[in-house]
């Protein structure tokens, strides 16, 4: 009754200091106790009904304990950071007390929410969650708040109030500070995370403090749709793959959490590219496995608990296509080093693995800010041939001069490859300033983030110009021809006058890629060139032969005639460049004299097409 009597209170006083329809707090009665956040209580028995009849989730679910049983012993998380980080002590938080707090929920074991409270109170004593950067204290903030939640009930008196001060004053508090804030104006993963971080410590601890609750989610409300607006329209993340599944997964989480305390209030509808950003993830991962990993991206694929909300909210059981083969696999342990695993238990519960099917389509278009074209012939054959082309701009926030790159794979191989990312610790420890997108930026001196190794063209050995940008402007979906073409003309800016590229999977068979070129009042030399981890063998002048695996590729030059094929080295001439083991440039270099026209046209022709390769059109009658 008393607790009855205090929510009345709490929904009179929001009301009464000013109900609005943006004012969420003040429209809705929190009348359930904890846990509140993501799994209201008593929602813990669909999960364990799931379990029980399910052999991937009752699998997922012991592989979620298991890791438990080992994180039980483990000493506490010190405080320690590297350079100007400690996101990699949060994010641990985060995982283990996520996982800790989930095994107590569906075990009812209080050994997990001692475990989990002991982790929470030794955070909660850190001098800070180092505002400085501050995705550490958003992801350590949703560690707390989680755990404080979800073990509430099993918290001595004394630790509710340590660690509910410590979200407060650690979390939430530092987040009004203007030097630690700018994130609310970003429309990139640092929005997403930070906002999500800040309304789960807000839900955490809401009766205490409503008033910098209702603020932090009044806030969040406000300024979370920067970022979910770079979707549109069809769902591409420009920050590509990896931050894709850093970003996205907090906005999931976000609104995951917003719709179990304020079912209905969230407007998706504003938000249509947002919610179509499944079909994105789903084609970015090829036959191989890898992803696509254009920009700061690993080239890992990895199951992607986010993927069951777009699944369960588009009712699309198809995006589930690529986590389906990762749950395939026998070994499940894999999974664990993914600190938001859990979430998959609460998403994906009520989805039969068995149902997935393969998707219909194989070809994707995004347009947006980082445009791109993902095309392959099959969804099941691990022989597919794939093909990844972009277009867009180096000035996207984690972006590398790589527009009208592409990567290739054919028959279980990947040919043509992008090195992603250095470690970020390994540039900043030298005082390097790695993040600016102007011109003359110290990031474009790092050779994987520069177009010097990227598979596009240099023109007279110059950097792409930041501030131009490609869309695609054509494309098709013919399984007999998919294809997108992109006019990256600005990006070459006062080198060429015009630069258009097209890319096209051709009959199934192979790829094409044809640029169509005119130098501008001075002479150009432009380098066509590709990275590749296969043996080069040259065997003719407009003729290569990668091999890998016992497999086969060959790179044929049907234009500009006379050309000679040549390999460059891939690896740094710096001292701070990450070296590229493994890894040779192909391609050739040519000139061309001012005011002329040309025309590159290169195929890459896997061991199975034979020679039937005989595809040659102008771009402009790609259709």
């Amino acid at each position: 009754m008393k607790r009855f009597f205090f929510f009345f209170f709490l929904i009179s006083f929001f009301c009464v200091s000013g109900c609005n329809k943006n004012d969420i707090v003040a429209q809705d009665a929190f009348g359930t106790d904890h846990p509140r956040i993501l799994l209201l209580k008593g929602e813990e028995a669909a999960i364990k009904k799931s379990v029980k009849v399910s052999p991937v989730w009752g699998k997922m679910h012991q592989t979620i304990l298991d890791e438990c049983d080992k994180i039980i012993p483990l000493p506490p998380i010190e405080r320690i950071q590297i350079g100007r980080r400690l996101l990699d002590k949060s994010r641990e938080a985060l995982r283990r007390i996520f996982f800790l707090s989930y095994a107590y929920r569906t075990t009812g074991e209080v050994k997990y929410a001692e475990r989990a409270e002991k982790e929470m109170v030794y955070i909660a004593g850190f001098s800070d969650w180092n505002p400085s950067h501050f995705l550490d204290v958003a992801e350590m903030t949703m560690a707390v708040a989680i755990g404080y939640d979800w073990v509430y009930d099993r918290l001595k008196p004394e630790s509710r109030e340590i660690i509910r001060e410590a979200i407060l004053k650690k979390g939430l508090e530092p987040s009004l500070d203007s030097k630690y804030n700018s994130w609310l104006r970003a429309t990139h993963n640092w929005n997403q995370v930070c906002n999500a971080g800040m309304v789960f410590g807000a839900l955490a601890i809401l009766e205490d403090h409503p008033e910098i609750a209702r603020q932090m989610i009044d806030r969040a409300m406000e300024t979370i749709h920067l970022p979910m607006e770079d979707y549109e329209p069809d769902g591409a993340y420009p920050e590509g793959y990896g931050y894709w599944n850093y970003g996205t997964s907090f906005n999931v989480l976000f609104n995951s959490a917003m719709d179990k305390a304020f079912p209905g209030r969230f407007d998706y509808a504003n938000h249509p590219g947002y919610l179509k950003t499944g079909s994105f993830l789903k084609s970015m991962v090829g036959p191989t496995g890898a992803s696509y990993n254009w920009g700061d991206a690993g080239g890992g694929g990895s199951l992607s608990p986010a993927m069951f909300w777009f699944a369960e909210k588009s009712n699309d059981p198809s995006l589930l296509w690529v986590e389906k083969q990762y749950l395939d696999r026998a070994d499940y342990s894999r999974f664990t080093s993914n600190r938001i695993l859990p979430a998959v238990m609460i998403w994906g519960k009520d989805i039969r693995m068995e149902s997935v099917t393969e998707p219909a389509e194989k070809v994707y278009i995004g347009q947006g800010k980082m445009p791109l074209m993902l095309a392959r012939t099959s969804w099941s054959d691990p022989n597919a041939i794939y093909l990844g082309f972009k277009g867009g701009s180096p000035s996207v926030n984690h972006g590398h001069m790589d527009i009208g790159s592409f990567i290739m794979e054919a028959e279980g191989i990947r040919w043509a490859i992008d090195m992603g990312s250095q470690s970020y610790e390994s540039l900043e420890s030298r005082g390097m300033s790695i993040f600016g997108r102007t011109q003359d930026a110290v990031r474009w001196s790092i050779l994987r983030l520069n177009n010097y190794i990227h598979n596009t063209l240099t023109v007279n050995g110059e950097l792409q110009r930041v501030s131009g940008y490609a869309k695609m402007e054509k494309y098709g979906h013919d399984p007999a021809f998919m294809f997108g073409i992109t006019d990256m003309s600005t990006v070459y800016e006062g080198q060429l006058d015009q630069a258009i590229r097209g890319a096209a999977l051709v009959d199934g068979q192979y790829v094409v890629v044809r640029d169509e070129l005119k130098s501008g009042a001075n002479k150009a030399q432009i380098r066509w060139q590709m990275l590749t981890d296969a043996s080069v063998i040259l065997s003719g002048k407009n003729e290569a032969t990668l091999e890998k695996d016992g497999k086969r590729l060959t790179i044929k030059v049907d234009e500009p005639a006379g050309i000679t094929l040549t390999t460059w080295s891939s690896q740094p001439s710096t001292d701070y460049d990450a070296p590229n083991p493994g890894t040779v440039l192909v391609g050739f270099e040519t000139g061309l004299p001012a005011g002329a026209s040309s025309v590159f046209q290169v195929k890459l022709i896997p061991g199975v097409a034979g020679t039937k390769a005989d595809f040659n059109q102008p771009l402009e009658n790609w259709k």
